[in-house]
């Protein structure tokens, strides 16, 4: 088929983070390939997450069949330049072929997750997640995993409860807190089982630690997948697949925003509910406070400061700051490489104009990670500019790290000279946010390395010569010292 005809449209899903995103991009991709009339395509690779411990992803011939690959896969990346990014922009406006015709483009990477909520046609015509996902065609072993969780039979009607875990209450993703919603705290857990036993249904709990597992069980009467055969597989990939399938055929699955569970609840066609169907978030910090007040010693550490965590979420917006400093030193003596803690304490003090106490804090921080690495920005500093989903996960306290530096605070300062560089661009202001903290610190070494990086400049994301330049601007920097 000619590269010019429409018909020869490619839908491309791209994605490389954990298995259920990546399967839900492709059953995005699929379904308005179909709708459309285009051509599905697929890129799959090993390279998974960042946290491999928690992400595991086989090869394609381990997850699909040879001729749903031979039909589908584009291979383990494709060259982008060729493809537009179809977004909501480009879903409502004119005919997804034309256009690629226009532009001389292959077709269209479809990576947005909910990329269907911008479909504008007629409803009726819209081929469905659910069809689409069941329609892919996976190898012997993914369909063996499958078909022996068909075969299991509950004792009594079962809802099921996700507890993710892994990288946001055990790993990197911990500390920047907008992954949060996408788990329901294993301190939440007991409540939910106990409400679920009064609406007659028993819980079949699906999750990642183990020894939170175990506990719970014991305490709630709940079961595992373990109890069904999880254990049985020795692949990870495949025991994922096992638990989608047992969840798929529960009569309902709770879950925060987790697109395992969201995979799950498509398989089975059966409501995906959060956690807020059961308790509004006011609620849900209470009882985790509760659980946490009684039982906080039987909990991993982290798994409990992860509760105090969505705890002081729930209701950060409402509490008092030394309320919210009480919840978040709870979870810091639990958790004590968790920057956020740190960050939203000296956040909560600046709120209340107690800059000192909240520079005391900033402080102790940064200058830690300053002598474990002689880098700037440092960990917290860096935390501060990143940005996640989209958005910068610390926006709300820009605004007093602001006030404090520009009190005088050389920590406050220093941060608010990084905040502003890398989410403002607002060059001129950061550097003198900068200066203000070597003012108010002139001896010290720390304040005085982040104003020569400041100085600097942003580092440029690409190009040779802006690189080059970036370097040069840091050797004068050593020299102006």
């Amino acid at each position: 088929m000619a590269p010019s005809d429409p018909a020869s449209t490619l839908i491309a899903a791209t994605r490389i983070d954990g298995l259920g995103g990546r399967l839900l991009a492709m059953a995005n991709a699929k379904a308005l390939a179909d709708t459309f009339g285009y051509r599905f395509g697929f890129t799959w690779s090993r390279r998974g997450a960042a946290e491999k411990v928690f992400h595991s992803v086989e090869a394609v011939d381990r997850i699909f069949s040879p001729d749903f690959i031979e039909r589908h896969w584009l291979g383990e990346k494709i060259k982008t330049s060729g493809f537009g990014i179809l977004d909501e922009a480009v879903l409502a406006g004119r005919s997804l072929g034309e256009v690629a015709k226009e532009r001389k483009l292959r077709g269209w990477i479809c990576d947005d997750l909910r990329i269907l909520r911008h479909y504008r046609g007629e409803p009726t015509q819209l081929v469905g997640q659910a069809a689409t996902l069941r329609s892919f065609d996976y190898s012997t072993a993914v369909k063996e995993a499958i078909a022996k969780a068909d075969e299991s039979r509950f004792p009594s009607p079962m809802a099921a409860l996700h507890l993710r875990s892994g990288d946001i209450v055990h790993g990197r993703y911990r500390a920047s807190l907008v992954y949060a919603r996408k788990v329901i705290p294993a301190t939440l857990a007991r409540a939910i089982v106990s409400e679920l036993s009064r609406l007659g249904m028993a819980t079949l709990l699906i999750g990642q630690h183990r020894a939170t597992l175990d506990y719970l069980k014991a305490e709630t009467g709940a079961m595992l997948t373990g109890d069904f055969g999880a254990d049985a597989f020795a692949d990870e990939t495949l025991k994922a697949f096992f638990e989608m399938a047992l969840m798929a055929r529960c009569r309902r699955i709770h879950a925060g925003l987790s697109i395992y569970a969201e995979i799950a609840s498509l398989m089975g066609d059966v409501p995906l509910m959060p956690s807020s169907s059961l308790y509004d978030a006011p609620q849900s910090a209470g009882i985790i406070l509760n659980e946490l007040k009684n039982h906080e010693a039987d909990y991993d550490p982290r798994e409990a400061a992860f509760g105090y965590q969505s705890a002081f979420l729930a209701i950060e917006q409402t509490a008092s700051p030394g309320q919210a400093r009480e919840v978040l030193e709870k979870a810091r003596a639990l958790d004590r490489d968790n920057d956020a803690y740190a960050l939203k304490i000296a956040s909560a003090y600046f709120r209340e104009r107690d800059y000192a106490s909240g520079e005391a804090v900033l402080k102790s921080v940064v200058t830690r990670q300053f002598q474990a690495r002689r880098k700037i920005p440092v960990t917290i500093m860096r935390l501060l500019g990143e940005m996640l989903s989209h958005r910068y996960p610390y926006a709300t306290d820009f605004e007093f790290f602001f006030a404090a530096g520009e009190a005088g605070y050389p920590y406050a300062a220093a941060c608010s000279a990084w905040i502003l560089q890398e989410t403002a661009a607002d060059r001129e202001r950061a550097v003198a946010m900068a200066h203000r903290a070597v003012k108010a610190a002139p001896a010290d070494p720390i304040v005085r390395k982040v104003r020569q990086r400041i100085v600097q400049g942003k580092r440029p994301r690409s190009g040779l010569i802006a690189k080059a330049r970036w370097r040069i601007a840091w050797l004068r920097g050593l020299g102006a010292r």
